[in-house]
């Protein structure tokens, strides 16, 4: 499936979407890694959990629960919080 990259993450990938492959959220983000060395890293934190300044959406919904179940036609859609005074 495509998945939307956010500006600051297309330094890992080169493009402003990519391919990647999985049946959950989290084997999404898992092959995306597999891809993009470090990417992982930049969107969950070591428990596991949606970094902060970090959202993902699927379908336009915004999702933190990593198990979501993914399907083939869904739309992945990374997007970095931006923050400052």
């Amino acid at each position: 499936m495509q998945v939307l990259i956010p500006t600051p993450l297309q330094s890992y990938t080169g493009a402003a979407q990519v391919e990647a492959e999985g049946t959950t959220l989290d084997a999404l983000l898992d092959d995306l890694d597999r891809r993009y060395p470090g990417m992982r890293f930049r969107l969950v934190d070591e428990q596991g959990r949606t970094r902060a300044h970090m959202r993902i959406f699927v379908n336009g919904k915004s999702v933190f629960d990593l198990t979501r179940v993914l399907e083939a036609h869904d739309e992945v859609a990374i997007v970095q919080a931006l923050s400052g005074g």
